[in-house]
């Protein structure tokens, strides 16, 4: 079986790692260069670093940091928020990450995926996606864009099965409901995800215990567990995480890892 990864988040605004809940009520946290250092050394398996406010504010994504972050992590890094080109996928990549990730220009423009997965490979696109449950889509969920601030018509699961057709290697699903919250995933979103493509799909939103990690991972059918909150109040370490999967036969990387 493979092994389940946990990747750690920093989203990212004014060069500062920020958190909130629901995408509202954002408070800065940290360094996010000092802080990708700190996760690496600790056993993170990826990071992820969302500029979370450069779609909105419709410019391109802090090379300067991503360059920094690299700089000081040898584990998969991936990058997002605001990626609207080629130029700017190369940009990232030659900065030193391994994916980038596309959201809200990959809605405004599908055709960016085809165009990424070309130059750079299906392994170095990732779709994000942010979602919203909503009774009146097919799926059961919006999905929505500008880092929660605007609703689509694009129904969930059509658009994780396009994006894949057209070349991403990889889905990060957010559920808005849960952001932030600590309460859980949305397990039912993430199976129905996991189950409708053939690429790996990561859990985010709503990580507050290991236990509710484990279970996106046997109820949600995730690969992946994207942690935010948790580790950065201090509540729990990567190792905590990872002794408490371990220990429930999940399996995971544990080099580095005290089993106690």
């Amino acid at each position: 079986m493979l092994e389940k990864r946990i990747v750690v988040c920093l989203d990212v605004r004014d060069g500062k790692t920020t958190k909130g809940i629901k995408f509202q009520g954002n408070v800065d946290i940290g360094d996010p260069v000092e802080m990708a250092r700190t996760y690496y050394h600790a056993g993170a398996d990826e990071l992820v670093f969302y500029d979370i406010t450069a779609s909105a504010e419709h410019r391109g994504i802090m090379i300067d940091v991503v360059e920094r972050v690299a700089r000081e992590i040898f584990i998969p890094f991936s990058v997002g928020g605001g990626i609207a080109s080629l130029d700017q996928m190369r940009s990232v990549l030659l900065a030193g990450a391994e994916k980038v990730s596309l959201n809200s220009q990959a809605v405004n423009n599908p055709g960016i995926i085809d165009e990424g997965a070309r130059a750079f490979g299906n392994q170095c696109i990732v779709l994000g996606m942010d979602v919203l449950a909503d009774t009146t889509m097919p799926s059961g969920y919006r999905v929505v864009i500008q880092g929660g601030r605007t609703p689509t018509e694009r129904d969930v699961l059509a658009w994780a099965r396009e994006a894949v057709d057209r070349g991403a290697g990889e889905i990060v699903l957010n559920s808005i409901d849960a952001d932030g919250t600590k309460a859980g995933y949305d397990c039912i979103v993430t199976r129905l995800i996991s189950e409708a493509v053939s690429v790996p799909v990561v859990a985010s939103g709503g990580a507050g215990t290991p236990q509710h990690i484990e279970t996106v991972f046997r109820d949600g059918a995730a690969d992946a567990a994207l942690v935010a909150s948790m580790v950065h109040y201090g509540e729990y370490s990567v190792a905590d995480i990872k002794r408490h999967l371990h220990g429930a036969g999940v399996p995971v990387r544990m080099d580095g890892v005290d089993v106690g």
